[in-house]
């Protein structure tokens, strides 16, 4: 996200369907910040579309989302999108998640999630990117120009730093979320990466490295 936030052309969208997914998801766990997310943003699936819609009239929309964000089995409205799956090996996905929310479950993390989409989408004909982020930490320039190319836009040398501190874009959880890339200018290995996961999460990790083990087969790799 902070990366195509350089890009003056393209519009970024710090996951507009949490307050959706917060109302709306039966079981979850609670997430920091829930009054502030509700207050400022909408709760109705059709309306956020609606808005992202009327955005992507002035300028192309980059929309960074949680693949659970999305309730439905087959989220119709993402089939006009040029979709891009970002995922990370599952040990340090939970070892960071958790320092947040304690006690993840698999539905709360969302690798299940983004493994029931990348199908949903393929089998409808638009399959997806999928990138990995040890991929792109080997050359993040050389990552970004394949991306770019692959959604047929110009690479931007600006896609490779940015400001301290955040973005106009960042969501109110930015806080609690963001606190490495607010301390960041660049590309760069997060500490999370050496650390050991909690004991408690090695159910969680077990049952992610199923859904992770069947999307790392299609991986952008960065030779």
């Amino acid at each position: 996200m902070y990366s195509f936030a350089q890009r003056k052309n393209i519009k970024v969208l710090d996951e507009p369907f949490y307050a959706y997914y917060l109302h709306n998801k039966d079981k979850r766990v609670k997430h920091p910040s829930e009054n502030e997310i509700f207050k400022s943003m909408e709760i109705s699936e059709e309306k956020i579309i609606a808005q992202i819609e009327k955005q992507a009239l002035k300028k192309d929309v980059f929309i960074k989302g949680m693949a659970h964000h999305y309730l439905s089995n087959k989220p119709q409205f993402i089939l006009n999108w040029e979709n891009i799956i970002l995922i990370r090996h599952p040990q340090k996905l939970l070892t960071s998640f958790s320092k947040v929310i304690e006690n993840p479950t698999i539905d709360d993390i969302g690798i299940k999630k983004a493994s029931q989409l990348f199908t949903f989408l393929s089998q409808s004909g638009n399959v997806p990117l999928i990138i990995d982020s040890d991929e792109l930490i080997k050359s993040p320039k050389v990552y970004l120009q394949k991306i770019c190319e692959k959604l047929k836009i110009p690479f931007s040398e600006k896609m490779l730093k940015w400001k301290k501190g955040g973005i106009p874009e960042d969501g109110v959880w930015a806080k609690h979320w963001y606190k490495n890339v607010h301390n960041s200018q660049e590309f760069s290995v997060q500490k999370s990466t050496k650390q050991k996961i909690p004991e408690r999460l090695l159910p969680v990790l077990d049952e992610a490295l199923d859904y992770y083990n069947i999307l790392k087969n299609y991986i952008l790799k960065n030779d």
